[in-house]
C-alpha cells in the first residue's frame, strides 16, 4: 500500500462529507414543498484491496469512504396506507357534499317550502268549508295549490340542475384523470432513464407520487412499484398505468336525469370500452350521486305529487266519474283537480292544477237546492293533511330520510378527516424535513470535514517533514 493511501482516504471524506452537506441544504431548502422526501446520503467504508497483488499489501484500513445512493426516506407501508385514507376520505367528503345539495334542492325556499305550502293549502280548503259561497275564498284554494304545485317543479328541477352540474363536473374530472395518468407514464420512463443512466431522479419521484395520490383521491387506485423504478397504478383490477403507457377513460350514459332510468351513467376504457371499477375517491362518490342517491330522492319527489293528485281526486271528481260526493258551485260533478299534460303519469314535474274556474272547485257534498253551497267535501279535502295516507306525511318521511342519511355522511367524513390527519402526520414525520434534525446533520458533516481537512493537513506537513530529511 502507498504512503500516501492516507491522502486519498481522507480526500474521500471531503468528497462524502461535502455530498452530504449538499443534501441536507437540499432538503433545508424544500422543507416546505409540498410533497417532497427527505433524503439521506447512504456512506459505505473503502476497504483495501481484496485480491493479493505481488508487490502490494493492503492494511484494510486506508480505503476510505464513498457515497453508495441518495435515498429518499419513505415508509412503504405508511405511503400505501396514505393512498388508501385519501381515497376514502375524498370519497366521503363527495358524499356529504352531495347530500348537503340534495337538502339545499329540497330547501331551497325554506321560508316557504313545501310542507309549510301544504298546510297553507290544506287550510284554504277549511276556509273554503266555512265559506262555500265566497269567490275570493275559492280562488285562494286554486292560488295555494298552484303554488305547491310550481314548488314541485322548483324542486325538481333543482335536482334535474345538481345531475346536470354533477355529469358535467365527472367530464371534468375524467379529463383530469387522463391527463395525470400521461403525466405519471412519462414520468416513469424519465425516473427508468435516469436510474439507469445514474442520474438523481428522487425529485422526479416525489413528483410521480403527488400525480399518484391525485389519482388515488379521485379514483381510489393503486399503485406497484416495480424494480426498474417505475410505479404500475391500477384501477379496479385494470391497468391505468403500466411502466411509459397510460391508458384512457371516458363517461357515458345519461346527460339530463330524466333519462338515467335507461341510461345509467357509466366510466368506460375507451381502448375496449370496457366498463371501469371505481372502488372509491370522487369518481366512485359522484357515479353513485348520479346512478342512485339524485334518482331516488327525485322519484320520491314524484311519489309526494302522485299521492297529493291522488287523494285530492279521489274526493274531488264527483259522479258518475268517480264515487266522491263532489259538486261544484253549479251542481255539477266536479273534476279532476291535479293533472298533467295529454294525461300523463303525474311526477313532480308536471303536475299542475287543472280547474281554472273558482266556481268548478268541487266543495259541496250534495246537489240539493241551495246545497251546492255546502262546504262538506272542501271540509273532506282538508282532511287529508292529517290522513295516513296524505301526501304531507309521505314528504316529512322523505325530508327525515334525507335528514339521516346526510347527517350520516357528515359524521363518517368527519371520522375519516381525522383518521387522514394522523396518517398524514405519521407520513410527514416519517417523510418529512425536521429542520432541527437538518441543523444537526449539517453539523455533523461540517465537523467531519474540518477533520478529514486536518488529516490532509497534518499528512502534508508529516511528508513534508520527511522528504526535507531525506533531501537533507
Amino acid at each position: 500500500m502507498s504512503t500516501f493511501s492516507g491522502l486519498s482516504g481522507a480526500l474521500s471524506s471531503l468528497y462524502a462529507q461535502r455530498r452530504g452537506m449538499d443534501v441536507t441544504g437540499q432538503n433545508i431548502a424544500n422543507a416546505n414543498t409540498e410533497g417532497y422526501s427527505r433524503q439521506r446520503i447512504d456512506m459505505q467504508a473503502v476497504g483495501g484491496s481484496a485480491v493479493p497483488a505481488m508487490y502490494s499489501v493492503s492494511d484494510g484500513t486506508s480505503g476510505g469512504v464513498t457515497v453508495s445512493a441518495v435515498a429518499r426516506v419513505q415508509d412503504t407501508f405508511l405511503e400505501t396506507r396514505g393512498r388508501i385514507e385519501h381515497a376514502q376520505n375524498s370519497y366521503l367528503a363527495d358524499q356529504n357534499l352531495v347530500y348537503t345539495k340534495v337538502q339545499q334542492a329540497f330547501g331551497a325556499l325554506s321560508t316557504t317550502g313545501l310542507q309549510t305550502q301544504m298546510s297553507e293549502m290544506w287550510s284554504s280548503w277549511h276556509d273554503l268549508a266555512n265559506h262555500p259561497g265566497d269567490g275570493a275564498t275559492r280562488a285562494q284554494v286554486l292560488a295555494r295549490s298552484a303554488t305547491v304545485a310550481d314548488t314541485l317543479h322548483m324542486t325538481h328541477d333543482a335536482l334535474g340542475s345538481l345531475f346536470t352540474t354533477s355529469r358535467e363536473q365527472l367530464d371534468a374530472i375524467a379529463t383530469d384523470i387522463n391527463s395525470t395518468a400521461a403525466q405519471v407514464a412519462q414520468l416513469n420512463q424519465a425516473v427508468v432513464r435516469g436510474t439507469q443512466a445514474g442520474l438523481p431522479v428522487n425529485e422526479l419521484a416525489d413528483q410521480r407520487d403527488r400525480l399518484v395520490m391525485h389519482l388515488t383521491e379521485l379514483t381510489g387506485a393503486t399503485a406497484q412499484l416495480r424494480e426498474n423504478g417505475s410505479l404500475d397504478v391500477t384501477l379496479g383490477g385494470s391497468g391505468l398505468v403500466n411502466g411509459d403507457v397510460a391508458r384512457q377513460l371516458t363517461v357515458g350514459g345519461a346527460r339530463r336525469l330524466e333519462d338515467v332510468a335507461g341510461a345509467p351513467v357509466t366510466l368506460t376504457w375507451t381502448d375496449n370500452n370496457a366498463q371501469v371499477i371505481v372502488p372509491s375517491g370522487q369518481v366512485a362518490s359522484s357515479l353513485e350521486a348520479l346512478n342512485s342517491i339524485i334518482p331516488d330522492y327525485s322519484a320520491r319527489l314524484d311519489g309526494v305529487a302522485k299521492t297529493l293528485a291522488d287523494t285530492v281526486n279521489a274526493l274531488h271528481v264527483g259522479p258518475p266519474a268517480g264515487t266522491a260526493q263532489a259538486y261544484d258551485r253549479s251542481g255539477a260533478a266536479g273534476g279532476a283537480f291535479f293533472g298533467a299534460p295529454s294525461g300523463a303519469t303525474v311526477t313532480a314535474s308536471n303536475i299542475s292544477v287543472l280547474i281554472t274556474d273558482p266556481n268548478k272547485v268541487a266543495a259541496s257534498g250534495t246537489t240539493a237546492t241551495g246545497g251546492t253551497l255546502d262546504g262538506t267535501n272542501a271540509d273532506l279535502i282538508a282532511g287529508i293533511g292529517v290522513s295516513v295516507g296524505s301526501p304531507d306525511k309521505a314528504f316529512r318521511n322523505l325530508v327525515s330520510n334525507l335528514g339521516v342519511a346526510a347527517q350520516r355522511a357528515d359524521r363518517r367524513a368527519a371520522v375519516q378527516d381525522t383518521l387522514t390527519k394522523d396518517v398524514d402526520s405519521s407520513r410527514q414525520a416519517q417523510a418529512g424535513v425536521n429542520l432541527d434534525e437538518e441543523m444537526t446533520n449539517l453539523i455533523a458533516y461540517q465537523r467531519a470535514y474540518q477533520a478529514a481537512s486536518k488529516v490532509i493537513s497534518t499528512l502534508d506537513s508529516t511528508f513534508d517533514s520527511l522528504i526535507n530529511m531525506v533531501r537533507g
